[in-house]
């Protein structure tokens, strides 16, 4: 696939698992669809399929309750099982850029989930975004996969695999078509309260994000209920329009504006200038 794609293309991406990849995407899918964006997504996860499983949850509740709720069209791409690294590689790239192609062509936007490890799917998927964004709990343990840091100074010492490999998927996508990735990292699951920890993630987050060449966007809170929308396939942008027998709290309201706070953050071109009410 040459020159530029119609859609804009967002990946999530993390070498580390747990990090709130699928879960920031549905959010995004469903928070961009009620802004009025035709909305596609892509699982190259194909062996934990999260992303799909939201997805499926989402429309089979939608027809247990007989409510209608913007589900996105979505796509897996297998693994091959091709015998060699280059058939394997060209059968895999020939799924992905079809899928792409198809939904680029009916959407405005392609999210695009991708798993907690390394592998060809994942850096040609990296390739393609417009966006890219990079949840990480706010840990030193989630950090190390970007950077290796010095645990007296906590100064940052170098990139790490990760950030790495953003760089040459970088290079890769000014080659194919001159464009450019914005490259934001999100930092997930943040406690209310302040801590040593929370204060030191900061510090070495910023100093990184000049290194490296990211932004750096708030993230989701540590709550629950985010892990508890999933069966029903339901976000927190949800919860207002549909009987999930669910009472709203404070904490829901909260949340609801996490969500928008990242949607406004990404400073989406489509979005550009539009008052974001969900």
């Amino acid at each position: 696939m040459g020159g530029q794609i119609p859609a804009h293309i967002i990946v999530l991406g993390n070498e580390k698992g747990g990090s709130g990849k699928s879960t920031t995407a549905m959010h995004l899918a469903v928070g961009l669809m009620k802004l009025g964006q035709k909305v596609g997504v892509i699982d190259i996860d194909s062996r934990q399929r999260t992303i799909s499983r939201y997805i499926e949850n989402r429309a089979a509740f939608a027809r247990e309750q007989q409510a209608w709720m913007p589900v996105p069209e979505s796509a897996v791409i297998p693994r091959s099982d091709k015998p060699s690294r280059a058939e394997m590689e060209a059968d895999e790239r020939e799924a992905f850029v079809g899928a792409l192609a198809r939904l680029a062509r009916d959407n405005d936007v392609v999210i695009i989930d991708s798993p907690g490890s390394d592998h060809f799917l994942a850096r040609l998927a990296h390739s393609f975004a417009d966006t890219l964004i990079t949840p990480i709990n706010d840990s030193f343990i989630d950090l190390d996969v970007l950077a290796r840091v010095d645990p007296e100074t906590l100064k940052v010492l170098g990139p790490s695999v990760y950030a790495e490999m953003v760089w040459n998927e970088k290079k890769t996508r000014a080659i194919r078509d001159r464009g450019t990735i914005d490259w934001v990292v999100m930092r997930n699951r943040l406690s209310s309260t302040e801590s040593r920890n929370k204060r030191d993630m900061s510090r070495v987050v910023e100093q990184l994000s000049r290194r490296v060449g990211f932004r750096v966007a708030p993230g989701f809170g540590d709550r629950v209920i985010y892990r508890e929308l999933f069966l029903r396939g339901l976000t927190m942008l949800d919860l207002r329009d549909v009987d999930a027998n669910i009472s709203l709290s404070m904490s829901h309201i909260a949340a609801r504006h996490e969500v928008r706070g990242l949607i406004e953050a990404l400073r989406l071109p489509m979005l550009d200038g539009r008052d974001l009410i969900l």
